[in-house]
């Protein structure tokens, strides 16, 4: 950590206790860039800065900051006029509050800095903060300027390090609005419960196994036209468009995949019901389930309802025949009850 530039010096104030820090980067970018080019002779293509002004081109050195009112009128802004801002946060992290860090909404968090001690008298103080911290299990929410504006952070443990996360301000964070389904969509028991088989198959994953395979296979391509020789053709993906036509079959199918390439039996079996909310027994309206049904046809096969047992007793021969009849079909129905 020593060896990593600091992007901010300043101190955590804890109360009365002002703990002195240096701001390094807790993340690095391994993203590949590239330049833009003239596409008929690769020619690099820079930008220059001209004066409006003077229509010359000016260096860095000359280059200031400007803040453009309402009527296209450019203030001068100096980094003297910054420095001088009448915030208690201009070069200190003030911590605000502690609280849980379920409290803290995932879209808030914004870049990661590790807090490193600022010298031997440091040491002692940051320890202090570092272990309070461990032991309430909570995060401290800090106010900080950086980069010409005030922003919202949170501290938390890191190993033996004290990490901070900017945080957005709650009302940078937009609300999901008109972001899901309008239509009303329903859910079927045996849907979600093929979804949790396939989430349950997938299981977890040590993120430390996962890597970038487009940066790889962009660096093969650099590669393979630096050396002169043609890249590999892309795989031709599957059809499909990326429509689901049969939400069942899909989700067997993905399960099945699954299995086969953790080389588990891939057969999708029919999974027993889960003991959750969704799969307590329904309110039927007084109809008799498909278990009840099938009992009472072994004991009375004669007799599928009350009505046709009173029919059966006044009838004749030829109307027990119809009355048998009429009984084929409802044998079919329980039949495609018990397979759905």
């Amino acid at each position: 950590m020593l060896h990593v530039r600091s992007i901010w010096n300043g101190a955590i104030s804890f109360g009365l206790v002002s703990i002195p820090i240096k701001l390094v980067n807790a993340t690095e970018n391994h993203s590949i860039s590239f330049r833009q080019i003239h596409t008929e002779d690769g020619g690099r293509i820079r930008y220059r800065k001209f004066c409006e002004l003077e229509d010359r081109e000016v260096g860095s050195q000359e280059i200031g900051k400007g803040y453009e009112d309402s009527d296209g009128t450019i203030i001068p802004i100096t980094d003297e006029d910054l420095a001088g801002l009448p915030l208690p946060t201009a070069k200190t992290i003030e911590i605000v509050a502690f609280v849980p860090e379920d409290r803290i909404d995932p879209l808030q968090m914004d870049a990661a800095y590790y807090l490193q001690a600022g010298g031997a008298p440091a040491a002692k103080p940051y320890t202090l903060l570092r272990e309070a911290l461990k032991r309430s299990r909570k995060v401290a929410i800090t106010k900080y300027a950086l980069r010409g504006r005030e922003r919202l952070g949170m501290l938390r443990v890191v190993g033996d390090a004290i990490a901070m996360h900017g945080l957005l301000w709650p009302d940078e964070v937009r609300a999901p609005e008109g972001v899901a389904p309008d239509a009303d969509v329903t859910v079927r028991d045996k849907e979600l419960d093929l979804a949790d088989a396939l989430m349950d198959t997938l299981g977890e994953v040590d993120l430390e196994d996962l890597h970038d395979e487009y940066r790889e296979a962009v660096e093969e391509v650099v590669a393979a036209k630096a050396a002169g020789e043609t890249p590999k053709e892309a795989p031709t993906p599957e059809s499909g468009g990326g429509k689901v036509l049969d939400l069942m079959a899909a989700l067997e199918n993905s399960v099945r995949a699954a299995r086969e390439s953790r080389g588990e039996d891939a057969e999708v079996k029919e999974l027993p019901p889960r003991k959750t909310s969704r799969s307590s027994p329904k309110d039927t309206g007084g109809k008799k389930s498909t278990s009840t049904a099938k009992k009472k046809t072994a004991s009375s096969p004669r007799k599928s309802t009350s009505k046709t047992s009173q029919t059966e007793k006044k009838s004749t021969k030829s109307t027990a025949k119809k009355t048998a009849a009429k009984k084929t079909p409802a044998k079919k129905t329980t039949s495609r009850k018990r397979s759905a």
